[in-house]
């Protein structure tokens, strides 16, 4: 199944912690939060998973101006 392949969800942790999932889309991927810390970044869309977890790693040291 290529289609299940292509939607699934990529975890991203920071310090060992899971904080959210990536999930390919129209244009890039789209961050989910699952804690609380990354709330602030939840649902905004990246280019890539690289991206999300550099931004999801700022979020959680409080550096919001992502």
């Amino acid at each position: 199944m290529k289609t299940a392949e292509k939607i699934r969800p990529t975890v991203i942790e920071v310090g060992g912690e899971p904080l959210g999932v990536v999930v390919p889309d129209a244009e890039g991927y789209r961050f989910l939060a699952v804690k609380l810390p990354a709330f602030p970044i939840d649902g905004q869309h990246f280019p890539s998973i690289e991206t999300a977890h550099f931004a999801v790693s700022q979020a959680v040291r409080g550096d919001q101006a992502i």
